[in-house]
C-alpha cells in the first residue's frame, strides 16, 4: 500500500533511553507532550497523563514548579507507568527531588538553572541515578550575556548556549543527554537545529516553541518540524500547542504519518468535495475520524467522492471508497470488491469494514513477529 515510500537517512547519533524509550541511534522517533494542569492537583495531573498516554504519547513532560509540586510529582510518578521527564527552572535544589522521586529524565534550561557548582551537583544526581538529562535552550530565556553579545536571536546565539552546556556535561564526563534549541520563529529554529546536528552526535528533541493556537500552530510545527524531519535531523519531538495536550500527540503522529516515518492510526486520503461528489465527503470523513479515534492499527482508508481520482487511490490503500450515485465502489487492499456500499448509512459500514481489517491487520502482524522469532 502507498508504495512510494523516498528513505529518510537519519542522522547518526547516540542512544539514550527515556525510561524505556529509545532515543537516537535511529530508534523510533517519539512523540511527547507536556501536562498543563497544576502538578499539585494529582488526580487532574494524573488523568492527563493517561489521557496522553491513550493517545499514543511515548513520553510525557511534568513541570515541577515548587517543592510542593516535587512531593505532588512523586505521588503522580507511582501511580502511571509512562515515562515523565521533570521539567525544572531556577531552582536546581527541585532537580535533585524530582531525581529522588524516579523521574526519568530532567529537563534543565541552563540559561536559568544556576551556576557550574548547581549544575554539577544536578549531574551527579542524574549519574547516580542513572537518569538522562534534556539541556533546553529556548529562544525566549536566552542567557543575558549571551544576548548582549549577538544583539538579538540568531542561530548562532542559541548555539553558542547550547555549546556552552554541552562542553559543561562533558567537562563532567556525562553524556547521556539529548539537546533541543526551540525557537517561535521557524527559520530560527531550523537554522539552529541545523548547526546544531553537525557539532554534537547526541540526541536532538525537536520543537518550535510556543508555536500558537491549533490551527497555526499546527502549521508552524509542521512546516519547521517537517522540513528538519525530511533532512534526518530529529530524534524526539513535542508540538507546542495552546490547545488540548491530546491534539500535540495527534499532530505529532500526523508530521511523522506524513513522511512515512512512522505510522499510528489511521491515514485518511480524503477529497475536499466538489459538485461531481456523490456523497458529503467532509461529514463522512469528520464522522470516522471521531469514531475511529481508538484505532491504533496503522492503515490507509482513501475516502473519494467521485470516479475522477477515486479507483487510482483506492488501488494503493487497504481499503477505499469511491462515490457514484446511491451506491459507492468498495475497494480492498487495492481491488474492486462486487459489493456496493449505500451512501444513505456509509459511515456505519464504513467504521464496521475498517475495525475488522484493522483486526486483521493485527493479527499478521502478530503472525509474522512469531515468524520472525522463532526463525
Amino acid at each position: 500500500m502507498l508504495q512510494y515510500n523516498p528513505c529518510i537517512k537519519r542522522r547518526p547519533s547516540r542512544r539514550i533511553y527515556i525510561g524505556s524509550v529509545p532515543i537516537g541511534d535511529n530508534a523510533p522517533i517519539a512523540v511527547q507532550s507536556m501536562t498543563n494542569t497544576k502538578t499539585t492537583d494529582v488526580d487532574a495531573t494524573i488523568s492527563q497523563i493517561c489521557a496522553l498516554e491513550k493517545a499514543g504519547a511515548d513520553i510525557v513532560r511534568v513541570s515541577i514548579p515548587t517543592m510542593n509540586a516535587a512531593e505532588a510529582f512523586r505521588t503522580i510518578k507511582q501511580k502511571v507507568s509512562i515515562p515523565l521527564v521533570a521539567d525544572i527552572h531556577f531552582d536546581y535544589r527541585i532537580a535533585l527531588k524530582a531525581s529522588q522521586y524516579g523521574a526519568d529524565c530532567l529537563r534543565i534550561n541552563p540559561g536559568n538553572i544556576g551556576n557550574e557548582r548547581r549544575i554539577r551537583s544536578v549531574v551527579d544526581c542524574a549519574r547516580d541515578k542513572n537518569i538522562p538529562i534534556r539541556i533546553g535552550v529556548n529562544g525566549g530565556s536566552l542567557e543575558k550575556d549571551i544576548y548582549l553579545k549577538y544583539g538579538k536571536l540568531t542561530p548562532s546565539a542559541l548555539i553558542e548556549s547550547a555549546m556552552r552546556h554541552v562542553d559543561m556535561l562533558d567537562r563532567f564526563d556525562f553524556n547521556q543527554f539529548k539537546v533541543s534549541v526551540k525557537a517561535s520563529n521557524v527559520f530560527l529554529a531550523i537554522d539552529s537545529y541545523r548547526l546544531l546536528a553537525k557539532e554534537i552526535d547526541q540526541p536532538l528533541h525537536l520543537g518550535i516553541t510556543e508555536a500558537g493556537g491549533l490551527r497555526a500552530g499546527t502549521v508552524k510545527s509542521s512546516v519547521g518540524l517537517g522540513i528538519l524531519l525530511a533532512e534526518g535531523i530529529g530524534d524526539t519531538l513535542r508540538i507546542s500547542l495552546a490547545a488540548d495536550p491530546v491534539e500535540e500527540i495527534k499532530v505529532g503522529f500526523d508530521i511523522l504519518k506524513s513522511l512515512h516515518i512512522r505510522s499510528r492510526g489511521i491515514n485518511f486520503i480524503a477529497c475536499p468535495g466538489c459538485s461531481r461528489q456523490e456523497f458529503d465527503v467532509v461529514k463522512t470523513v469528520s464522522a470516522l475520524e471521531r469514531r475511529l479515534e481508538d484505532i491504533i492499527t496503522s492503515m490507509h482508508v482513501s475516502i473519494i467522492g467521485c470516479v475522477v481520482n477515486g479507483p487510482g487511490e483506492a488501488q494503493i490503500s487497504h481499503l477505499g471508497i469511491v462515490g457514484n450515485s446511491k451506491k459507492s465502489a468498495f475497494y480492498e487492499d487495492g481491488k474492486h470488491q462486487r459489493e456496493r456500499l449505500d451512501n444513505s448509512d456509509l459511515v456505519d459500514k464504513l467504521e464496521e469494514k475498517i475495525r475488522i481489517k484493522a483486526l486483521m491487520l493485527d493479527q499478521n502482524n502478530r503472525i509474522n513477529i512469531n515468524q520472525i522469532e522463532s526463525s
